[in-house]
């Protein structure tokens, strides 16, 4: 018998665990388990032949004995198979850790768990966080909530009286949702209670003629159901809905029901049952909304005010699909100044168009004491029932909340906490001309050139003449403000406008590239101006295609030029860094917050990508629209957040004046494809 062979510690360990098995077999050939289980198979003759070169006596290797007779072994033909594969002794040193030259076995890809051959799952899939161009699996390619994972979306029913902003916050939340990449959409029961009452419901504004679309404030009081503002054209509607049966008779149908306070009176029970109605069907549309036509997010705009209303909508959610989440808003206002304001807004509604204001102001409180009568705030039931909701008092000054899951809710929570009222402006424009702008060159970090700095010198000079006008405008509104307005005078002053309107800074803020921070060298040697350099702000990274043009990538790689073209919002860069409009829009996600949030005027000097993403937040443009959008060198925009949203202008630079001209009526651009926005490539 050969001598005893010193193995390596990595062979003791393959040994150990031979023996390991040889253990377990040994016990099921005792137990009387068929042979079958074993790991080789009895009745080929080669296990046959491997049984004689199996040695009869004991065999000790580093202390570890394996005392298996030879009768035992052909009894378990399989025993005898692992003998063979743990005996070392035989082989020479050097050969104990070769690779087998074997073709290995094919490797077969795992079976799901919802297969054919496999029991179907009952537990629900995992609602993780979703972030469209951050994320990716096999159901979202696209990082999107995919219809599958219905626990993942959010049904929001906001809570509360008339004139407490509820329709504000659903536009700039739909807004904001919408911008994310997050397919969302309200539903307002205002709209559709005036259509069961024999009111129509007008079409969209931008398809009226441009005499007859109503101001700001009129439009935004009227919200269809996609969110938008509308006015009417013609006295013809957009989309008529189906007038309610109620058991009225045939006469009654056409008869437009009173919209004064005795609709919303709790003892009115007819009017009570056009109300209920109402309320479930256009609940009922939104959750068709989110579980067939592919939303994420549907926000039921009404005043929910009642905790028997609650109860109904829950109920009607939980039957249609038990794992939709659901999330209460609830908007609260103890400032009587704020409150002043929402209800001059509300004067120019629908409901008081072209009456008389005073009496409106009359039969709306009426309207309000009616609700208040039978209001139960967010509270005990939602919170004995495990219910997400989300209280916000004075629009953002104070938020509670409770049990908030999933990272809508959460994102949500912290939106609503940046909301303000204040009066205050926003600018955005792209930097001057750069040296790499006049070679048409992407990406890069080039400096201004002369033209560029003549820019930055005017830029400059006109927001300070701006903001100097601004503050004597705002003063001067706030002193002609009357309350009750007077017949005609739409716009509602600030709750606090009168609020520290002389000591309101004004901030710069650049990205970290050269063309941005020269763009503001004026500000910064001015103390009056807070200059700050952002990294979020630079522009998109072209990846391994910086410095090229756009010819150079048509020429050198078409496949990409054409990628490219095809769907410019989905587009990522190839190389290190590259990046692409999703992922600026992730990283432009806290800057947008912190827009929100601050109570001061900020001038954005950005990039072409940047500028885009941040117009289309705050202008509302569709997905297609973002990628498209043309922003040339030399334009300056001016947003200013409004109670009804936010009044938009334009200006051109002058470069013979070294000044700014207003664009009256000037609507975004779509750019052309492939074109070079302004005098050159890059942003």
């Amino acid at each position: 018998m050969p001598s005893a062979v010193t193995l390596p510690g990595r062979d003791v360990v393959r040994q150990q665990a031979s023996l390991s098995i040889l253990g377990k077999i040994v016990m099921q050939n005792q137990c009387g388990v068929p042979s079958s289980q074993s790991p080789s198979s009895p009745t080929s003759p080669e296990s046959e032949q491997s049984l004689a070169v199996q040695p009869h006596a004991t065999s000790s290797r580093n202390g570890v004995s394996n005392n298996v007779s030879m009768s035992t072994a052909v009894a378990s033909p399989a025993i005898a198979s692992v003998f063979k594969m743990t005996d070392l002794t035989e082989s020479p040193l050097l050969t104990q850790s070769v690779n087998s030259t074997a073709p290995s076995s094919p490797r077969l890809p795992p079976l799901r768990q919802n297969s054919g051959t496999q029991t179907p799952r009952v537990r629900p899939h995992a609602t993780t966080l979703n972030i469209p161009g951050m994320t990716r699996s096999r159901v979202s390619p696209d990082g999107r909530i995919p219809q599958r994972d219905v626990a993942a979306k959010l049904v929001i029913v906001m809570v509360g009286l008339p004139a407490r902003g509820k329709s504000y916050i659903t536009k700039k939340l739909q807004r904001y949702l919408s911008w994310q990449q997050h397919e969302s959409r309200i539903f307002n029961v205002g709209n559709r209670r005036r259509t069961a009452a024999g009111i129509k419901v007008p079409m969209h504004a931008s398809l009226a003629p441009e005499h007859e679309r109503l101001d700001p404030p009129v439009e935004a009081a009227t919200i269809l159901l996609n969110g938008l503002s509308a006015t009417r054209r013609n006295g013809m509607d957009h989309a008529e809905l189906t007038a309610l049966d109620l058991d009225a008779h045939d006469d009654e149908q056409h008869e437009e029901v009173d919209q004064t306070a005795k609709l919303f009176d709790p003892n009115n029970a007819k009017a009570a049952a056009i109300r209920n109605q109402v309320a479930m069907e256009t609940l009922d549309e939104l959750l068709d909304y989110l579980l067939n036509k592919g939303g994420a997010v549907g926000i039921l705009d009404a005043t929910n005010s009642t905790l028997k209303r609650r109860q109904d909508i829950v109920q009607r959610i939980r039957e249609k699909e038990p794992k939709l989440g659901i999330l209460f808003i609830e908007s609260i206002c103890q400032d009587p100044h704020l409150l002043e304001a929402n209800m001059r807004l509300k004067l120019s509604g629908p409901d008081y168009r072209n009456k008389d204001p005073v009496k409106s102001l009359e039969d709306f409180r009426a309207r309000v004491d009616a609700y208040a009568s039978a209001y139960v705030p967010l509270g005990a039931y939602e919170e004995d029932n495990d219910l997400q909701y989300i209280q916000m008092i004075d629009v953002g000054r104070k938020l509670i909340q409770h049990r908030l899951k999933g990272f809508l809710s959460g994102g949500i929570s912290t939106y609503l906490s940046s909301f303000n009222l204040a009066p205050r402006q926003i600018w955005i424009t792209r930097h001057g001309q750069s040296v790499d702008n006049e070679l048409g060159k992407l990406g890069g970090d080039s400096i201004l050139t002369e033209r560029g700095h003549y820019y930055g010198l005017a830029l400059y000079k006109f927001t300070t003449h701006r903001r100097k006008e601004w503050l004597m405008e705002q003063k001067s509104k706030l002193a002609q403000a009357t309350f009750p307005p007077h017949p005609g005078d739409n716009t509602p002053p600030y709750p606090d406008m009168n609020k520290d309107l002389d000591e309101k800074n004004f901030c710069v803020w650049t990205s970290m590239l050269q063309r941005s921070v020269e763009t503001a060298e004026y500000f910064d040697a001015d103390d009056d101006y807070d200059v700050k350099n952002w990294e979020m702000l630079n522009e998109l990274n072209t990846g391994q295609f910086e410095g090229m043009t756009y010819d150079e990538i048509a020429r050198k790689y078409p496949e990409e030029f054409h990628k490219r073209s095809e769907d410019k919002l989905n587009y990522i860069y190839p190389g290190v860094g590259g990046e692409g409009y999703l992922q600026v829009i992730s990283r432009l996600r806290d800057m947008v917050r912190e827009i929100e949030r601050i109570t001061e005027h900020v001038l954005i000097i950005g990039h072409r990508s940047v500028c885009r993403v941040l117009m289309a937040y705050f202008m509302d443009l569709t997905h297609e629209d973002i990628t498209d959008m043309d922003v040339p060198l030399g334009m300056l925009y001016s947003i200013e957040p409004k109670p009804y949203g936010i009044a938009f202008h334009a200006y051109k630079y002058n470069e013979a004046m070294g000044w700014f001209d207003e664009m009256p009526n000037y609507r975004p651009q779509k750019a052309a494809r492939g074109s070079v926005s302004g005098m050159g490539a890059t942003g």
